[in-house]
């Protein structure tokens, strides 16, 4: 067998790609699919590798903050410099042109209604990062789609699901048209100062837990306004090209955090040589298992949001 994109990129993709696949030569009876579950042959691409008829979702992500992740949309385009070194895009066009692939059409965005439903499957409760290779609110995703999504979220109550966006315009025009259930976290991302109006989009939609990802951060965010925001996760850029992030800049949003009692996740400083402790154990280059590593002035930051937190902000 054969891992599909080969060992893991610089930025890590395959822990976020969906379907997270190991393919098996098409005379063999099974084809392992992501979290170690066997489904049977069900015949080969044309360069004689096996391609399920119905992708599924990555059971195991190594994405610190979420567990799982979930596609119904996949492909993008760039709105702003946080998307300059996408690992999705970079993922995704890798396979550009592989005949029964699913990212045969590389990273042009695509709707997969067939996978609508999966998060119904897993019955053990986590927490869901919905779109990791894609925007659930791009503008080429109709609402009527959006809403499926949302209806799913809803029906797998006992899952959490966490949506991310740049297009905070779009999520505040469709937010009124959609159901917001407490298990579903909605954030933007934030990359430099000159974007944090997004927050203040993220604040006129009525989600129990909204967050905030401050990746690839890109400059010293400034002064930040906090208020119904119930999440804070920062981190820096990996990858090749991966822009440096500086101490400052996290110690600052860390402070802020600390001081709103907002609960602050840093989940990487993308690079070794960007890290000012060079010997992070928790560092890849170290034998730890993230990409620069994650401690920050010798602690590792995993703060979560409760619900119980979000409604005494």
């Amino acid at each position: 067998m054969r891992l599909t994109g080969g060992r893991p990129d610089e930025s890590g993709l395959l822990e976020a790609a969906a379907p997270l696949l190991l393919l098996a030569p098409s005379n063999s009876r099974h084809a392992l699919i992501s979290g170690g579950s066997t489904l049977p042959h069900r015949g080969a691409s044309p360069n004689g590798w096996w391609f399920p008829e119905r992708p599924t979702v990555s059971e195991i992500s190594e994405i610190e903050w979420t567990d799982s992740t979930w596609n119904p949309v996949t492909g993008c385009s760039r709105v702003s410099p946080g998307c300059v070194h996408c690992y999705a895009e970079r993922f995704a066009e890798r396979f550009r042109g592989v005949r029964g692939h699913p990212y045969e059409q590389g990273f042009d965005l695509k709707l997969w209604p067939e996978r609508l439903e999966l998060p119904l499957e897993w019955r053990d409760p986590r927490r869901i990062f919905v779109n990791s290779m894609s925007d659930l609110f791009h503008e080429r995703v109709p609402l009527s789609f959006i809403r499926k999504v949302f209806a799913t979220m809803e029906a797998a109550h006992w899952h959490r699901f966490q949506i991310l966006t740049k297009r905070s315009k779009r999520l505040v025009e469709a937010a009124s048209s959609l159901k917001w259930p407490e298990n579903v976290w909605q954030g933007v991302s934030v990359e430099r100062e000159d974007f944090k109006w997004r927050i203040d989009d993220l604040r006129r939609v009525e989600a129990a837990i909204r967050f905030l990802s401050l990746e690839p951060l890109l400059g010293d965010l400034g002064e930040l306004d906090l208020d119904g925001i119930q999440w804070v996760i920062a981190g820096g850029e990996s990858g090749p090209g991966a822009r440096p992030v500086r101490a400052k800049w996290v110690r600052s949003i860390r402070s802020q955090c600390r001081k709103a009692r907002v609960p602050f996740f840093f989940k990487q400083w993308g690079a070794l040589s960007h890290n000012p402790d060079c010997g992070d154990p928790t560092a890849k280059e170290n034998g730890g298992t993230s990409k620069g590593g994650r401690m920050l002035d010798g602690k590792v930051w995993n703060d979560l949001p409760t619900l119980r937190t979000a409604f005494s902000a």
